[in-house]
């Protein structure tokens, strides 16, 4: 039970808690990169693996429902795009209510709800099925698509998936940032993110590794033993969540939020103490309740600031700078193998083994040339050079890529596959070394503690808004010109991609600012002089 204790403190200026929150700041700004700094780094990067890991290993197991449910190598166009779309469109619901709940409840009590919703949507999704009814003429049930199908119930729990991963966003990004120190707060926030490279490239190993298991059942006759393969590669991305799951929910609190937003000075200094000492954290025996004065976070409050020009540019740079990259990234992410089908790498899709074996290998390749370096060049590279430059180098290079990819399209592909396969993960290099992870470093760090995580919530939300709006138009666009899955319009989708990124860069360049070697609290445009005040009841 927590109980409110009148500590015997000194009647002292009153600017006294200000102090005590500043020195308490300083701890944590500048404490010695340890354990407990690699354990928060750890504990939400596993959710990331998580994250990424069900999210685009639908990219294989879309192929794996097209053989088991319509008898070819790819889904009807609207099924496809429903099974693909479902997940962002739950990420957005999720990422702007739990950023705002982490805000009002709390970064802790949040931590670990949003994991549970996404192990129990992974189980739920392998075990989908068509519903089944009697059959008088049998004598037994039967099959009904027609009731409940399989890629109904799979769109909605990968919508519930999606709420589950959206909170993971504003969570994650936030805690590790109110944990970490200033040198090394970009590191260990883009390390975090980078395990989304981790997921991408596992997601594909454990595909192919599960294809090659059945190589001996799958035939161009037989395609019953594909119904197991989908299954198992969608329920092993639960695992790694359920390992997480206690670590969780037992992280500590941060202290800026018991600071500025519990307004409890007491209390925060004492979890620092506890965390510092230790390297871990113990479960308080008995919660210091000491209030002071602080800003309150309010819709009036949250207008009032955001109504600032300069605080409202920032906002909406990194919305906008985060729905222009993903309308690239997910409009090509999740659709790699139709774009590896179309150059000709999956072979003409006759032979399920083939086309499930070189998509999963493909998918390899692109993660391992592109996508995970780029991450961790990130890593090591964003306390040295910044966030802005990052961001505006790679939606640079993303501008031209594309540019190459969308007007030598054909050209590039009647010379070499091999050099489009190089273009094409050489911009899954710089998407990562670049935009995608600066995108969701910049909103944990540029506002306030009182709407940091609701701020990183809309930013998060704004680039789902992207992806949906990048895999409607990804279907309505791709086969004009040509038959239904000709693919004709891909030329074009680059080219559309190039504008948004050249939108992105733009955007960076006049609204974005610069967030290395700077603490949260100088970042938050706000003066701290007099930022908490000892409530006059204390007196």
């Amino acid at each position: 039970m927590t109980e409110e204790i009148k500590e015997n403190i000194p009647q002292v200026a009153g600017d006294s808690y200000d102090i005590k929150r500043r020195e308490a700041l300083e701890r944590i700004d500048n404490a010695k990169f340890g354990w407990f700094h690699i354990r928060a780094c750890l504990v939400s990067g596993v959710g990331f693996f998580t994250d990424a890991y069900d999210i685009f290993a639908i990219n294989l197991v879309a192929v794996m429902l097209g053989y088991v449910y319509f008898g070819k190598s790819s889904l009807p166009p609207d099924v496809d795009m429903s099974v693909k779309i479902a997940t962002p469109v739950g990420t957005l619901v999720g990422q702007f209510a739990f950023g705002i709940l982490a805000d009002v409840l709390g970064r802790k009590k949040m931590y670990g709800v949003e994991l549970l919703i996404i192990v129990f949507a992974t189980f739920a999704s392998c075990l989908t099925a068509n519903s089944f009814v009697w059959s008088p003429v049998s004598n037994s049930f039967v099959s009904n698509a027609n009731v409940v199908s399989t890629q109904g119930l799979l769109v909605f729990w990968r919508v519930i998936l999606g709420i589950g991963i959206g909170g993971d966003y504003p969570l994650s990004a936030v805690i590790t940032s109110e944990f970490a120190t200033t040198a090394r707060r970009g590191a260990m926030m883009s390390a975090v993110f980078a395990m989304q490279g981790i997921g991408i490239l596992v997601a594909a190993i454990v595909s192919t590794i599960v294809v090659a298991s059945f190589h001996s059942t799958i035939s161009p006759t037989d395609f019953s033993h594909i119904d197991y393969a989908w299954r198992i590669v969608t329920g092993l991305g639960a695992v790694p969540g359920v390992v997480a799951l206690y670590f969780r929910l037992t992280i500590p609190e941060t202290p800026r939020f018991t600071m500025d937003i519990e307004r409890n000075i007491h209390q925060a200094t004492q979890d620092i103490d506890t965390v510092l000492t230790n390297g871990n954290y113990k479960a308080r025996e008995q919660e210091v309740i000491v209030k002071v004065d602080a800003p309150v976070a309010s819709f009036s409050d949250f207008f009032t600031h955001f109504g600032k020009w300069e605080n409202g540019k920032v906002l909406f740079g990194t919305a906008f700078a985060w729905f222009a990259l993903d309308v690239a990234f997910y409009g090509i992410g999740l659709n790699n193998n139709i774009i590896l089908k179309q150059i000709g790498f999956l072979g003409d899709g006759t032979d399920p083994y083939e086309t499930l074996f070189k998509a999963s290998v493909g998918n390899i390749i692109i993660a391992l040339l592109g996508t995970v370096p780029g991450y961790w060049v990130t890593v090591f590279t964003i306390d040295l050079w910044g966030r802005r430059p990052i961001q505006i180098m790679g939606f640079a290079c993303l501008t031209a890529l594309f540019i190459v990819l969308g007007f030598g399209y054909y050209p590039i592909l009647h010379t070499s596959v091999e050099l489009f396969i190089f273009i094409f993960t050489l911009s899954q290099f710089f998407f990562n070394f670049g935009p995608n992870t600066t995108t969701f470093v910049v909103p944990g760090e540029i506002f306030p503690t009182r709407y940091r995580s609701t701020g990183h919530g809309i930013s998060a939300a704004s680039g789902k808004l992207g992806a949906i709006i990048s895999q409607v138009g990804f279907f309505k666009l791709k086969d004009i010109g040509g038959a239904t899955g000709s693919n004709a319009f891909i030329d074009h989708l680059f080219k559309i991609f190039a504008v948004f990124m050249l939108l992105g860069l733009i955007v960076t360049y006049f609204c974005i600012p610069e967030t290395k070697n700077q603490s949260l609290e100088s970042l938050s445009n706000e003066n701290q002089d007099g930022f908490v005040k000892r409530r006059s009841t204390d007196a």
